[in-house]
């Protein structure tokens, strides 16, 4: 009879409920990665208006110094915004983390349950083998006294015919 465990559906659902965090997860980490090249890029944008606003007529350095502000002001706002996507992720990394914690639990218990299983399956095994031993000894026994009786008998058979 093969091991069955009896918690495998809640075992599965656990499994499930932490694959799908772990997708909440890896969709917070891109979301993190998009913000973080934002900001890269945007961080581009300031070193070339810087070097495009040297290299230009000085009458055009009021647009470029309210253009350096907007970027300035947009750098700002991603990195807002890049500081929530991170508590975020932390959140749903703690979730995952708690996750995992009820898959090990289940699976731990399943491991351990088989175990049991199998010793008491051994035990089973040993006490059939052990009966079977028990019933050969007991026939080879009374084969054995049956052989004496018989040697006996013949023997008093000698001593009466001698």
């Amino acid at each position: 009879m093969p091991f069955k465990y009896r918690l495998q559906q809640f075992l599965e659902i656990r499994i499930n409920k932490r694959d799908e965090q772990l997708q909440v997860v890896q969709k917070c980490q891109e979301e993190v990665f998009r913000i973080e090249g934002l900001i890269a890029q945007n961080n581009q944008n300031i070193q070339d208006t810087r070097i495009n606003m040297r290299k230009s007529d000085p009458r055009m350095y009021d647009g470029f110094d309210k253009f350096l502000k907007h970027l300035y002001e947009e750098g700002e706002k991603l990195e807002v915004q890049k500081q929530n996507a991170l508590n975020i992720l932390h959140k749903e990394e703690e979730t995952l983390r708690q996750r995992e914690k009820e898959v090990n639990v289940l699976e731990k218990h399943k491991e351990h349950k088989k175990e049991e299983f199998l010793y008491e399956e051994k035990m089973r095994e040993l006490k059939n083998l052990n009966e079977i031993g028990s019933q050969k000894h007991f026939m080879r026994s009374r084969e054995a006294a049956y052989e004496a009786e018989i040697e006996e008998m013949l023997m008093k058979n000698k001593e009466k015919n001698h």
